[in-house]
């Protein structure tokens, strides 16, 4: 798969890791982080919401240890999504494999899965595609913290551009494969979570619930 090929299937992730970068970036500045710590935490943390987390943390002066259990915590949803990448990632080889795994993402996970990965170049594939998110997460980041001083403008609510990529991610992925009873029982899982669950919890809850349900309706799905 040609480069450009690739780019333009990673500007759906383009168009929502600027705008959510930028507003991590102004709101490091915000409560007081240096450009360049916000910078590094794009390139070794690379986790969206965790990041957003860890500078609210941090602007509470958290201990380590209670900043290492709510991260944890918050990315616990990752496990589900390398598990369903096992079989893709298996062939890749050293620094591709190693870093396929650090940046997967929720957005980097709906895009691998929306079209098919060929043998010749899936290592190619992978890396590329990667790197291209978190390069858009990066230069979101440097623009928000770098600029943040100088810019008054209300980026309130900016942040629901994540949850608008993952649905417009979603719906791309059904339309490949319309598992209808799939997505009816993940539907009702995730409103039954909505309605039902502790907030705290909700998400990592309810994907138990819907893996758990997935496995064992194996045979009717």
């Amino acid at each position: 798969m040609s480069f450009l090929k690739i780019f333009r299937l990673s500007i759906p992730v383009f168009m929502g890791y600027i705008p959510l970068g930028i507003a991590f970036g102004l709101l490091a500045v915000k409560f007081g982080i240096a450009w360049h710590y916000a910078f590094l935490m794009s390139i070794f943390i690379y986790a969206g919401s965790a990041q957003f987390l860890c500078v609210l943390l941090f602007s509470e002066i958290a201990s380590l240890i209670e900043i290492f259990i709510a991260i944890f915590l918050l990315n616990l949803r990752h496990f589900f999504y390398g598990l369903s990448m096992i079989s893709e990632f298996k062939t890749l080889k050293g620094f591709a494999k190693k870093y396929a795994v650090f940046g997967l993402t929720d957005e980097t996970f709906a895009l691998l899965k929306t079209f098919e990965l060929s043998k010749e170049d899936k290592e190619k594939t992978v890396v590329t595609i990667t790197l291209l998110n978190q390069t858009y997460w990066i230069a979101g980041t440097l623009i928000g913290s770098l600029g943040g001083r100088l810019s008054s403008f209300d980026f309130k609510g900016i942040e629901f551009a994540l949850t608008a990529l993952f649905v417009v991610l979603s719906v791309e992925i059904y339309q490949k494969n319309r598992a209808k009873k799939t997505l009816f029982l993940s539907l009702m899982i995730g409103f039954f979570g909505l309605l039902c669950l502790p907030a705290s919890n909700m998400l990592i809850l309810s994907l138990l619930i819907c893996s758990f349900c997935l496995i064992a309706l194996k045979g009717h799905m």
